[in-house]
């Protein structure tokens, strides 16, 4: 239907078509689909899903130290290995949504699969055969770990999870912003508020999920605390499919990975043409299969990819390229190549904000482990628990975020003209400095931690509380907070604005991988600081005892990778050249 509903579209796009379709197939009407209208809908598949993913994710740490029975430093690195896979499979469910099933099915097909991981793990946390036995109340030497199928179903359920999750994070965006029509003036200027409001919406799923589900598996058993998120995330399938009357679908545009060897084969192949004009430059059609082609300006930079779509032998003019088939691996469009080249240009601003969600990630692993062993009382009869310290920074984002939409952005967009009122690389190195101070302030915070335990005599008594509040962690959490308001969301809008049309999910899911690798990283870290600071017989500075540990200065080294880092991401956004 999708094939046949194209022929002839050069009309319907000069009319300010951007290839949208509703559910049967036919071009979508703007007055009863996409938009606002459709935003609810997906807000509130993206709420269920946050809470349901991140209700397993910010206490897992606890879960392996206290009922698989891991060391500190093992359980650390497994949470960081579960999450970098939980980021960097949105590449397999991005490039099935871009080349073959499209941003619904996609996600409906890969939610299920992630339905399918809860419930393993779940049945891993509640069947006490599935978990090794309790720990003796003394000595904990002799904890049994978990071994054979009581893992074997924990990896199961995870990386299910993890492998679902990876349909459902580069397209839930993706598809919202879809509603939004870029070639309307009306509708584009509000694109940048949906991404703001979509991550505030996050934000509010990841405080529910922080405080009830992390409370319920703290007090009730991890049994009902994986449980109940499986049937939220239960809740989030139907919620998504319920909008597919008012949605605006974007078909699939073929595959990304064809067009990039094609472009570099084709370029390949005439290496040793002289001089490339632009003149001689295959622009290519207006419209294919599938829609409107996206027409992009040729750029400068990357100029040996030009060669792709250089018109050589009879292929002497536009006209006969047009009329003569021609392999698309030895001629591409211009379009083709700069669509190539927008991926390659990425790169670099991808690479240099990796290390931003190394340092974050130790919030999710050491941070915890940290409050674990301060005073947790609020009062009399409540304890606070140490794995929902991250609703501080999403407090700071809850407040902060609807104040910088609402008056800093129009009050800077007086001065520089920018519908965001800043550019979106300006935003990401804001929230990397900000994560730079997030560091420095866990530094400060361990050092007093391990000072007062000294004061008490308990550096080799790690069981027992340190007389100082867990309340003391809150600022590092709060500048994480203010690291996300920036760096995240300026991320999510520049990866999809600066991707290709057709390959937007993909450009969500390259921005995605930047917190995989990271967390990726961060197990590489935390492994090689370890092996370095053991040599000559000392205890390293990452141990079961965090009160012998060296923390501080693992913080401290975190601190200045990121400044380092930093520095290397100004010289890549000032090299940047945005998208026409």
């Amino acid at each position: 239907m999708i094939a046949s509903l194209v022929i002839g579209i050069p009309k319907l796009k000069n009319n300010g078509w951007d290839g949208s379709l509703d559910r049967h197939g036919q071009i979508a009407d703007k007055r009863k689909t996409g938009g606002w209208r459709a935003a609810p809908l997906i807000f509130g598949t993206e709420i269920c899903e946050r809470m349901a993913t991140l209700g397993l994710q910010r206490n897992l740490v606890t879960y392996f130290t206290t009922e698989i029975h891991m060391s500190n430093p093992q359980a650390a690195n497994m949470v960081s290995n579960f999450v970098g896979t939980l980021y960097l499979t949105p590449f397999i469910g991005g490039f099935a949504a871009d080349a073959y099933l499209g941003r619904f099915w996609a996600i409906a097909v890969f939610a299920t699969i992630q339905v399918v991981g809860m419930v393993f793990l779940t049945l891993s946390a509640a069947i006490p055969s599935l978990r090794p036995p309790p720990c003796p109340s003394y000595p904990k030497t002799l904890c049994q770990p978990a071994y054979g199928y009581q893992i074997g179903m924990l990896y199961v359920g995870l990386y299910l999870i993890a492998l679902g999750n990876g349909g459902i994070k580069p397209n839930v965006s993706t598809l919202g912003a879809d509603q939004f029509d870029e070639s309307d003036r009306n509708e584009r200027k509000h694109m940048s508020n949906f991404f703001n409001w979509f991550y505030f919406i996050i934000s509010i799923g990841s405080l529910l999920s922080v405080t009830v589900f992390v409370y319920i598996q703290d007090n009730v058993g991890f049994g009902w605390g994986f449980g109940i998120p499986a049937i939220v995330m239960i809740i989030a399938v139907v919620i998504f499919m319920v909008g597919s009357k008012i949605y605006r679908f974007k078909p699939p545009g073929g595959s990304p990975l064809a067009t990039i060897a094609q472009v570099v084969i084709a370029a390949a192949r005439k290496r040793h043409h002289g001089p490339i004009s632009e003149t001689l430059l295959y622009a290519g059609p207006v419209h294919g299969r599938r829609g409107p082609i996206e027409k992009i300006c040729h750029t400068e930079q990357f100029r040996c990819l030009d060669r792709a779509a250089l018109l050589v032998g009879n292929l002497e003019d536009e006209n006969t390229a047009a009329a003569v088939p021609m392999s698309p691996w030895k001629l591409c469009s211009v379009s083709q190549v700069e669509e190539v080249k927008m991926i390659i240009r990425v790169l670099p601003i991808w690479a240099s904000t990796i290390i931003v969600w190394t340092a974050l990630s130790q919030m999710e692993t050491f941070s915890v482990e940290e409050g674990s062993t301060m005073d947790h009382r609020m009062g009399p009869s409540f304890s606070f628990p140490p794995a929902s310290l991250s609703v501080f920074e999403l407090v700071n984002v809850l407040l902060i975020l609807p104040l910088y939409d609402k008056l800093l952005v129009p009050y800077l967009r007086r001065f520089t003209g920018r519908p965001q009122g800043i550019t979106t690389l300006q935003r990401i190195g804001v929230g990397l400095f900000f994560s730079i101070l997030a560091m420095l302030v866990a530094a400060l915070v361990e050092r007093r931690r391990v000072q007062v335990a000294r004061e008490y005599g308990l550096l080799d008594d790690p069981s027992t509380t340190i007389p100082m509040s867990i309340f003391w962690l809150i600022p590092q959490y709060f500048l994480r907070g203010s690291t996300e308001i920036f760096t995240q969301i300026g991320q999510l809008e520049f990866f999809y604005n600066e991707a290709p049309d057709r390959m937007r999910s993909l450009g969500t899911a390259i921005y995605l991988s930047t917190i995989a690798c990271g967390h990726f990283l961060s197990t590489i870290l935390v492994t090689v600081v370890n092996r370095a600071t053991q040599k000559g017989g000392n205890q390293g500075w990452l141990t079961d005892n965090l009160n012998r540990s060296r923390l501080d200065y693992f913080y401290l080294l975190l601190a200045g990778l990121s400044a380092a880092n930093f520095v290397f991401f100004l010289f890549c956004a000032h090299w940047y050249q945005y998208k026409k």
